[in-house]
């Protein structure tokens, strides 16, 4: 993989799957980098090109961008969740990764940010992802298939996929101890 975009990335950019050139997009970004773009991701596309990164990610992010907004004339509604889900999609080449790290329900650390607008839980991956592609009906143009959906600890590091039974009998006891407040994402883009 060769170029990744962080987006929400504030000063410092993460690389999960270690690319070779880091992007980023956030509300303000040093103008120095070319590679940094400020946008409002909430209303603003993604400010690149189709198909032009292996891999996104969005770090304790997405709990920031609204559900539904009314449109500039008041007369309407939008999705802004869903446009942005359809923009990651649409920067990825095809088969390209998208990692999501975000408080989730029920945990209160999804409810105690008073700019969390969007609660996600362990199910509202079906809304972007194989088979469902639920989000169909508000517009979802995307495809992503799940890689893996599990809960983690907050400060999270990237951590490849981990299948043997001492690893997943860890995680199972974490999850009881309550101490994954997080929800990891990570999708493949289908094109």
């Amino acid at each position: 993989m060769t170029r990744h975009l962080d987006i929400g990335c504030g000063g410092v950019p993460r690389n999960p799957y270690a690319c070779s050139e880091l992007f980023g997009v956030d509300l303000s970004v040093a103008a120095l980098n070319p590679n940094f773009k400020a946008a409002n991701l909430a209303i603003d596309p993604v400010p690149f090109p189709d198909g032009f990164f292996d891999s996104v990610s969005a770090y304790d992010f997405l709990e920031h961008v609204p559900r539904i907004l009314p449109t500039a004339d008041g007369r309407s509604t939008r999705a802004p969740f869903v446009e942005l889900m359809n923009e990651i999609w649409r920067v990825l080449t095809p088969g390209g990764l998208f990692y999501a790290s975000t408080p989730a329900y029920p945990h209160h650390a999804a409810f105690q940010d008073p700019t969390h607008v969007n609660i996600i839980s362990i199910h509202t991956h079906h809304y972007f992802t194989r088979p469902a592609l639920t989000a169909r009906m508000y517009g979802f143009i995307g495809d992503f298939e799940v890689r893996r959906v599990m809960r983690v600890k907050p400060g999270h590091l990237y951590q490849p996929l981990k299948s043997n039974f001492i690893d997943r009998l860890r995680q199972r006891r974490r999850e009881k101890r309550g101490a994954c407040s997080h929800l990891v994402w990570e999708f493949e883009a289908r094109k």
